[in-house]
Parts: structure tokens; sequence; C-alpha cells
């Protein structure tokens, strides 16, 4: 169903307001964050029955136990991975593709990586006019190694840990951001893989939903 001109003015509104009370006051300071999130329209990258509720600071539900993560944590790991024009970007956790579309205004190249086939459906459709965005059907914690290196690694949800085949697709120097679960707690976090190692270190306790397939390895114990 196409929106009328009242539906899309009130979006608009909705999508400014959540730049004014949710991003500015965040930290999510980088100028040119705030204008592509201010400009994408988070409703289209959205399952029609929860468009209404988009700009809210809250995880909207997309179905089978998955959820687009709040504006603040997705505009908190953006900032933090300090992105450049030229930067090539594996976005793990696509779901409907909005973070995705901001991401292919803000660098040369994305390639976002979805395990629920019917998010990466609505997401492959609603990125069709984004020329420099890649949407792969995939395991979320495989990425997409035929594409590698990449300048910057961006999981946009919370995992236990990120495996090593992620790690391995980053270029020494490239950047990390990712939402981090502990005992039931999420943790922002950011990061640099160089030539001796990856780390990942706190930046901000803000809720962040929860992506499937991350799981830390169990260790037996005698």
């Amino acid at each position: 169903m196409e929106m009328t001109a009242m539906d899309q003015a009130r979006f608009e509104a909705m999508r400014h307001a959540m730049v004014a009370s949710q991003l500015r006051t965040n930290a999510v300071s980088d100028p040119r964050i705030v204008a592509v999130m201010a400009q994408v329209p988070r409703e289209a990258f959205l399952p029609a029955d929860v468009r209404g509720i988009a700009y809210r600071d809250t995880a909207v539900p997309l179905g089978r136990g998955r959820f687009q993560n709040v504006p603040i944590a997705t505009g908190r790991l953006l900032t933090e991975a300090y992105l450049l024009p030229a930067d090539r970007v594996l976005l793990i956790g696509a779901a409907g593709g909005y973070t995705a579309a901001v991401l292919a205004g803000l660098v040369a190249e994305v390639v976002a990586v979805e395990s629920d086939p019917a998010l990466a459906l609505l997401a492959r459709e609603a990125l069709a006019n984004y020329a420099n965005a890649t949407l792969v059907e995939g395991p979320l914690e495989a990425g997409h190694e035929a594409a590698a290196p990449y300048d910057v690694l961006m999981i946009d949800g919370a995992v236990e840990h990120v495996p090593d085949a992620l790690v391995a697709q980053l270029a020494v120097g490239g950047r990390a951001v990712a939402g981090i679960a502990d005992r039931g707690i999420t943790r922002l976090t950011s990061g640099r893989k160089t030539a001796g190692g990856f780390a990942l270190l706190d930046f901000a306790d803000i809720d962040c939903v929860s992506l499937p397939g991350f799981a830390r390895p169990k260790t037996f114990t005698f």
C-alpha cells in the first residue's frame, strides 16, 4: 500500500523528533551520521504492521524472535566506527536493511548479512535503489568472506562473542563495533584489529537487540 502525503509528513516529523530527542542527546555527535539518519525513512525497512512504531526509542519486533535495533544503539555504534567515505563495511544483522541504507550514505560500499529469509527479502527489496549496498543471505556468524577484507566490521546487535571468522575478514588496521551480551547485560564496544591481535573495549551500557548464532562455545569442566 502506497503512503499518502499525510503519512509521509507524519513519518518525517517522527524521524526528526527521533534525531532531536534520541540521537543528539545521546552522544551521536558525528554530523554526517545525524544528517543521514534524518533522511533515511526507517519505516521503509520494516514490515508493514510495525511501521507505525518505527521511531520509538525501543526495539521494534520483526517476527521470529528478531528485532530492529534501538536507534540510539545503532547511532552510537555508527559514531564509534569513525567511518570514512572510502570505507568498505561488513554489516552483520541487516534485518530489513535500515542500517545498511544509513551506511550507504556514509561509506563507499556496504555488504550486509542477514540470516532470516523473510528479513533478507525485505532488505533486498528495500535496498534496491542503494547501488553501493549488497545484501547477502546466510549465517550471521559467517560474514561474507568472498568480499573481504573490510575496513569496518559493524555488528548491529548484541552477541556473546565475535567469532574468529569475522575478525579474519577485517583488514589489519580495521575498526570494529558491536554490542556484547554478558550475563543479561548488553554493552556497546569498539576496537581495532592490529597485526598483533584484536580486542573490543566497552564504551556505553545501552540496551541492544540480541542476534542469533553467536552463543559462546561451551567449555568442559571436570
